[in-house]
């Protein structure tokens, strides 16, 4: 019986550091996505895949704002639900122009995702959106579109957005049925649409939901055995960047709780993978993987990666101080 896999893409896997985000970059970096998708499926894994929409969610609330004058603009829950659709598209043609010869089934669900209107996240936003912006135009855009703005990354400002914690994906059981049936489901994208229970119904707010954090809910309501969380980097790392750096194989939950609580995973970067991963494995998931596409594949499956290298692996149970790593000097590749 298949095993069941969800993969956390981030919206940055779709526009990279050094590109505009056109359709065609977009297009391309889907297909090296879809590319680990099969290497999971062909050893054995359905899969769900969660993607990520900062940059692309930004920067269609910037075309909004900038054609209010022609045509009304949307809620950012409506911007959401929108690029929901649009890398949903991009990832299912990735997979099947990708697929082996026999094909492949795919179907990208809109997911709406509950939430609190009583999260703290509304009245401090922190999620990084859209475009970087640099000197005097990070102050016009407060100025002028009444943003928050934040540093991110030491690449500039961007504006940041209210990003609540996920309660339960709404459309579960159907995206369950889905993935019983052997279909590769594109589910949660951006997070999903942030919506609240009104008593009448489901309503969208405004706000960015992280996509680790979706996928970890995703998966805990599925019953997945697996969360994979894919990122720049093939490993996790103690000490990152500097000559302590130690690169971490595998883990026991318990361990990398001590960590995260030590400080050794910033919440601009590593913090909600890890975070995500911890609240997997707290209820009921069996394996956590962080790594590169490349390696996702290997990870889960024990065989050796491409140099020999396969992602981390964070585990229910580990031996205390059985923290298996690399002691190596900060290495900027």
């Amino acid at each position: 019986m298949s095993r069941t896999a969800i993969v956390a893409l981030g919206g940055n896997a779709f526009t990279r550091e050094d590109q505009q985000g056109t359709y065609a970059e977009q297009a391309h970096n889907a297909r090296a996505m879809a590319q680990t998708v099969h290497a999971l499926r062909r050893t054995g894994w359905n899969v769900v895949v969660v993607h990520g929409n900062g940059p692309q969610v930004g920067n269609l609330a910037i075309q909004h704002e900038e054609g209010a004058a022609l045509v009304p603009p949307l809620p950012l829950s409506a911007l959401g639900a929108m690029t929901q659709g649009q890398l949903g598209s991009l990832i299912a043609m990735s997979l099947h122009q990708t697929a082996p010869r026999d094909g492949v089934e795919v179907a990208a669900v809109v997911t709406h995702v509950a939430v609190s209107l009583d999260d703290p996240a509304f009245a401090d936003p922190r999620k990084p959106i859209g475009p970087f912006f640099h000197g005097d135009a990070v102050t016009e855009m407060i100025q002028t579109r009444g943003w928050t703005m934040a540093e991110d990354a030491g690449r500039g400002h961007r504006r940041v957005v209210a990003s609540p914690q996920p309660h339960a994906i709404v459309e579960a059981r159907t995206i369950r049925t889905l993935v019983e049936d052997g279909v590769i489901v594109v589910a949660a994208g951006g997070g999903g649409v942030p919506v609240v229970d009104d008593g009448r119904g489901y309503t969208g707010v405004d706000a960015v939901v992280d996509k680790d954090y979706a996928a970890q809910r995703l998966a805990n309501q599925l019953g997945a055995e697996a969360l994979v969380l894919v990122t720049g980097v093939p490993h996790v790392a103690l000490d990152f960047g500097t000559p302590q750096q130690r690169t971490i194989t595998e883990i026991g939950v318990d361990e990398m709780e001590e960590h995260l609580h030590e400080g050794q995973f910033p919440e601009g970067s590593m913090g909600p993978k890890v975070r995500a991963a911890i609240h997997f494995l707290r209820n009921g998931g069996g394996t956590v993987v962080i790594t590169t596409p490349e390696y996702a594949a290997s990870a889960l499956s024990d065989a050796p990666g491409l140099d020999g290298r396969m992602g981390t692996r964070i585990v229910p149970l580990c031996a205390r101080n059985s923290v298996r790593t690399l002691l190596r000097a900060h290495d900027p590749r």
